[in-house]
């Protein structure tokens, strides 16, 4: 419009068709038009006042004629909106308007109905938000190089990449994973590489982090709470499904798959990680920001002063899992048995694993601590959590058993270690057995009826329970008996004599 408004002022100053075209205003048959009806309109007057913009466009523009083509697919227009609003693709409706009403056209009926339809709907627009130093960053997961797996698989790895909304600088660290410990673990050593902690974390809705997913009342994770906790920072979950509202730090994935992946080579997760964090500092720190148009450490450096500072004691961050207490009293956890107190077999107990010990809870009370460092399948057993039963029997051991028996007298602990060093049989019940018929007879009586059991040379639980409930023990031994000596007959001969001779022998043979 502006020309139109530039060439009347012209010709109101006496210039010519023809030295408006050299100026490039507009063609000499265009000039002539509008300086004929500009002396209709009497606008060449100098002492008359300038039409206003709208009076020119209204008379000069002419309005964009309205296509006279009807679409083939008008009577179908209200489900096509439907179906857009839903997302669905112009090659999905182009099938299904084929597939269900039979339609014969053409794609590019579908694909002008669907732009017509967009075209009718308000642009959206929206805002970019500034951030004060320290204020907030950015946290989320992209996708990484496939690599070898200590395994041997060759397995996806994971970005995780904080972004200080401020100064745009950077965290990065590729991971095997997206569990809630590496989540957490990520967490720890992203404040240690800023050197303090921004007030405020904008995440995504990952399940490492939140649990439920809500605009209005989301839920976060329990162990990533602590982790707030500890380290003093709030956590500002995004709404479902609104990926803008944290567009730095999804820029900051983006540039990070397309400057630092794009021709890379590299051996495995350590050597990925090493190349990551220089080129974090050498390249990505010092280049000229898009939108901050500055140097991402430049401005760190005044961000980093107005950040919270790190604790004193880093926290002790840990996951929680709900666990089953089995009629074993261990629970399951990581491939590693743990136990708990018997008394609450068959409830679901809280288990929060750190690096160095797992605790279970009984809902906020804590039952029990167990130190790390199993093997899988090993199984990790306080004795006071069996039941009494349990714990009298592991109680009563081969150690215990010599001890008491030594207490009862001489000849019991001959005997309970004629039962021990059984090598066929285990008689350590047996021996358990033994010693606890001290508590009915008294342990002199034992004592002498393990005595009449070995000098019978029969050193079992039966005999010497037979004896005490019989009272043998009350009576004096009796004296080994002696076969009585009988006289030769007086025809006999011995063996060596009958069979001595040759005769003999053979007769023997035959």
């Amino acid at each position: 419009m502006f020309q139109y408004r530039q060439a009347l002022v012209r010709m109101r100053q006496g210039d010519s068709d023809r030295q408006i075209a050299t100026a490039h205003l507009m063609g000499r048959r265009t000039a002539a038009r509008l300086r004929e009806f500009s002396l209709e309109h009497n606008w060449l007057d100098p002492a008359g006042a300038m039409p206003e913009d709208g009076q020119i466009a209204t008379a000069l523009v002419k309005p964009k004629r309205a296509s006279s083509t009807i679409s083939s697919l008008a009577s179908q227009r209200a489900q096509i909106q439907s179906w857009a609003e839903q997302g669905v693709s112009g090659v999905a409706i182009f099938a299904a308007l084929q597939r269900e009403q039979g339609w014969g056209g053409s794609y590019s009926a579908v694909r002008r109905m669907l732009a017509d339809i967009r075209s009718a709907e308000p642009p959206e627009s929206t805002c970019r938000l500034d951030f004060e130093p320290g204020e907030a960053a950015q946290v989320d997961f992209g996708a990484g190089p496939m690599l070898t797996h200590p395994d041997g698989k060759v397995r996806r790895t994971w970005a995780f990449v904080m972004t200080l909304c401020f100064s745009r600088h950077q965290y990065v660290e590729f991971v095997w994973d997206q569990t809630v410990a590496t989540w957490l673990g990520c967490h720890r050593r992203a404040f240690e590489w800023f050197g303090a902690v921004p007030q405020r974390l904008i995440i995504d809705n990952a399940k490492c982090a939140i649990t439920r997913a809500c605009a209005k009342d989301p839920t976060v994770q329990r162990a990533y709470a602590e982790c707030a906790e500890g380290y003093g920072f709030r956590i500002d979950p995004c709404p479902p499904h609104d990926p803008q509202k944290k567009g730095i730090v999804e820029s900051g994935v983006k540039y990070v798959k397309g400057n630092f992946l794009a021709l890379r080579e590299f051996r495995n997760l350590a050597d990925l990680n090493e190349q990551a964090r220089s080129w974090v500092t050498e390249v990505a720190g010092i280049r000229i920001h898009g939108t901050t148009r500055q140097a991402p450490l430049s401005l760190f450096a005044t961000e980093r002063a107005l950040m919270k500072a790190l604790p004193a004691i880093a926290p002790d961050l840990g996951t929680w899992h709900q666990v089953t207490l089995h009629r074993d009293c261990h629970v399951k956890f990581d491939y590693r048995l743990y136990s708990a107190p018997f008394a609450l077999v068959g409830k679901v107990l809280w288990l929060r694993a750190t690096d160095g010990a797992v605790a279970l809870y009984d809902d906020f009370r804590h039952v029990a601590t167990h130190c790390r460092g199993l093997k899988p399948g090993e199984r990790k057993t306080v004795r006071d959590h069996l039941p009494p039963k349990a714990q009298a029997f592991f109680a009563r051991d081969r150690q215990w058993l010599g001890m008491q028996a030594d207490l009862v007298g001489a000849s019991c602990a001959q005997l309970i270690d004629r039962l021990l060093s059984d090598k066929i049989l285990e008689r350590l019940r047996a021996a358990q057995g033994v010693i606890g018929l001290g508590k009915t007879y008294g342990n002199p009586r034992l004592e002498a009826a393990c005595a009449r059991a070995l000098a019978h040379d029969s050193p079992f639980y039966r005999t010497v329970k037979s004896i005490l409930s019989t009272g043998a023990d009350k009576t004096p031994a009796a004296e080994p008996f002696t076969p009585p000596a009988y006289a030769k007959p007086r025809f006999a001969r011995d063996a060596a004599t009958l069979f001595a001779s040759p005769k003999a022998q053979l007769d023997l043979l035959h």
